[in-house]
Order: C-alpha cells, then sequence, then structure tokens
C-alpha cells in the first residue's frame, strides 16, 4: 500500500460549512489508512510499537497525606486512593462511569502542566467561572527529558468559552492560519475538529477531556487519524473518554476508574466495549429491557 504521493497539504481552509466537508475529505487517506492499519490480518499489533516513545509527562504523584483526603475531591475514591501512576504510552486513555473522577484528574494533570482550566493552549489565561477542584495543587508533575513545543488542553464541556476567547484576540489571519477561520462561524463539532486539524501541530502535549461529546462518529475517526499524524511528529496525548471507537486506537493503553486508583486494561474488557457490543447484537432485547416491555 503506497502512500508516497497522497498526502494532501495541511493548510487546506477548515472556514465554513461548506468547506468542512471539504477539509474532512482530504484527510480521508488518513481514514483509510487507519482502516488499513487496523484491518489487515497479516499485521499484528507489534507493528505500532516500531514507533518512538515521546513521553513529556513520566508520572503524576499525589502529595497530600492520605489522612488527609477527606473533602472534595478526596470523597471520590478514586481520586482519594491516587497515590502514583505512571505514563509509558504516547498515547493514554482513561475510561470510567460518570462521576468516576476521570474527568477531575484529567483537568488537575492539565493545570499541573500549565494550561487553563477551561482549555486552550497555555498562553490562554480568561476564565469565566472558576469550576475546577483543589487537585492541581497536591498533584506533582514528573517531566521526561525533552520539552514539548506545542500544546492543548481541549474539553467540550468549556468549548465555547475558549472559542470566543480564540475569536476575540485573534485577527483573521491568525484565525485563517491557526484554527481555520473564525471558530464561532461553524457548528461546535465544526470547530472543535478545526481546532483539531488546524492548531495541532506536533512535538505537544494534548490532553483531551471527552473530545466525543462534540464530534460525529466520522469525526471521530478523522480526530484518530489525526491523532496518529501527530504521535508520528513526537507528541503525548492523555484523553479522557466514554468513546468505544476512540479506545480503538492502536498501541494506546487504556486505565479504568476504580475505587482503588486506576487500573490498565484490555480494550475487549472496558465496559465501553462490552456494553456497545451486546447492544449492537442485541438491541431488540435491550429496549423491550429499558422499556419495561
Amino acid at each position: 500500500m503506497s502512500l508516497a504521493k497522497s498526502q494532501p497539504s495541511l493548510s487546506t481552509s477548515f472556514a465554513g460549512c461548506g468547506n468542512c466537508v471539504t477539509q474532512i475529505d482530504h484527510f480521508s487517506w488518513q481514514i483509510q489508512l487507519f482502516y488499513y492499519l487496523c484491518t489487515d490480518k497479516s499485521k499484528d499489533s507489534s507493528s505500532f510499537n516500531t514507533q518512538i516513545v515521546m513521553i513529556y509527562i513520566n508520572r503524576i504523584t499525589n502529595r497530600r497525606p492520605k489522612e488527609e483526603r477527606q473533602e472534595y475531591p478526596y470523597s471520590i475514591p478514586a481520586i482519594r486512593n491516587l497515590e502514583t501512576f505512571e505514563f509509558k504510552s504516547n498515547v493514554t486513555f482513561i475510561v470510567g462511569e460518570n462521576g468516576a473522577g476521570k474527568s477531575t484528574l484529567i483537568e488537575a494533570i492539565a493545570i499541573c502542566a500549565g494550561f487553563n482550566p477551561e482549555g486552550g493552549s497555555t498562553f490562554l489565561s480568561h476564565h469565566t467561572y472558576d469550576t475546577h477542584s483543589s487537585l492541581f495543587g497536591d498533584l506533582r508533575l514528573t517531566r521526561g527529558p525533552y520539552r514539548n513545543k506545542d500544546g492543548f488542553f481541549l474539553r467540550a464541556e468549556s468549548f465555547y468559552n475558549v472559542a470566543s476567547e480564540i475569536d476575540r484576540i485573534s485577527d483573521s489571519w491568525q484565525l485563517d492560519a491557526n484554527y481555520g477561520g473564525s471558530i464561532h462561524a461553524r457548528s461546535h463539532g465544526e470547530g472543535f475538529l478545526g481546532v483539531i486539524l488546524n492548531r495541532l501541530s506536533g512535538n505537544g502535549l494534548y490532553i483531551f477531556d471527552e473530545p466525543e461529546s462534540a464530534l460525529s462518529v466520522m469525526s471521530l475517526l478523522t480526530l484518530m487519524a489525526k491523532m496518529r499524524e501527530l504521535e508520528k511528529a513526537n507528541s503525548q496525548f492523555i484523553i479522557a473518554t466514554h468513546s468505544p471507537i476512540l479506545l480503538a486506537y492502536p498501541g494506546a493503553e487504556i486505565y479504568a476508574i476504580t475505587d482503588d486508583g486506576l487500573q490498565l486494561t484490555s480494550y475487549e474488557d472496558t465496559e465501553q466495549y462490552q456494553l456497545t457490543r451486546q447492544f449492537i447484537l442485541n438491541r431488540e432485547v435491550f429496549i423491550k429491557e429499558l422499556m419495561n416491555e
């Protein structure tokens, strides 16, 4: 499978609803490559392990003494029992039920890494309403020998605020060059994907909090293809997600939030995969049970 001449220019405009489809089409070669790598039976998972591991955050350590862990966020069992966690892969997923603490942890890591609690790059310092927990004050990050040159904290929950600030402080040239145009001139999902495709440049630390909240299935596939491109360009991803599609990213490590902390798990053992698979295979039975019929 030759891809020598197929890569498109990444400078293609993403502005406007009509151009949005064009941009995604221009990334279709990446989606095809991703599908090819995942379905070609001649390739095993070791083919993904040849990628150089570039980890900018090696470890997080909770410095708060155990006897002082009573109030929120330590009312969350996983946070209360978190001691030390090491990142060993370029792509790390954190999964768990609503309220399990994954977003609280992701948020604290991002703040410790220098990002705005609401999201954006390390250069965005705006805030609308402080809702982040105090966990970041207890965490210590251990960094690797290399420093990331790019970075972005992307969370669907507060993306509107980030987009408003970016549109406010940027002129039209900056918006076109870095975001594919005004973020608010597009739908929520188009703007979210526009940041991913245009702003993230590699050699970066990228922290995402439930990106699937803003993205369609096709856009999730586009995100995965872009992640692969950025991973090859020496990037690290730390992502909290509920998406069984996103969790299928090859070579990633998946950690499930449990009452005891973070537990390494396989893709097939995640609740996200198992429930989705069972629902698809037994849709009518599921619906009847849910509707009490």
